[in-house]
């Protein structure tokens, strides 16, 4: 089933998430290296920066994927695609409160660590979901004959 948030038939939610969602583990990455670095003051801000730019992206990911829900008729791929967009509003939550405590300091141990932890693991669950709703019930899927 098309999306109406689409250029050229191409779901613009599919094409933009792959950006914050990579960010967004690479930030989780990078506090991981800086446990065991040498300098962890550089990991950590690397790891800020990744973060403050997933955030921005998810956001920007949203408004597509917002307006695809709203189409969505199918009352099973709906309640899929609200449990998909409600872990992703905790996963975007917890960024933001986990981008406010690091500002003040470049510390990343602690509750930031711990933030973004359960942050990728729910954006690997909501990841989950949003392949369900593409590759079980076609959401986003433009199938045209021949």
């Amino acid at each position: 089933m098309r999306t109406p948030a689409s250029i050229g038939g191409h779901p613009i939610h599919a094409m933009l998430i792959v950006f914050p969602v990579g960010l967004l583990i690479f930030s989780l990455i990078c506090d991981l290296i800086s446990l065991r670095s040498a300098d962890p003051t550089t990991w950590a801000t690397v790891a800020f920066y990744t973060m403050v730019g997933g955030f921005i992206g998810a956001l920007a990911a949203a408004v597509p994927g917002l307006i695809d829900l709203l189409s969505l008729a199918d009352k099973d791929t709906k309640k899929i695609a609200i449990t998909h967009m409600s872990i992703n509003l905790v996963a975007v939550a917890l960024y933001a409160v986990n981008i406010w405590l690091r500002a003040g300091s470049a510390s990343n141990t602690g509750t930031p660590l711990l933030l973004s932890v359960v942050a990728v693991a729910l954006l690997a669950v909501s990841g989950w979901l949003g392949g369900k709703m593409v590759h079980e019930h076609g959401v986003g899927v433009d199938v045209r004959p021949g």
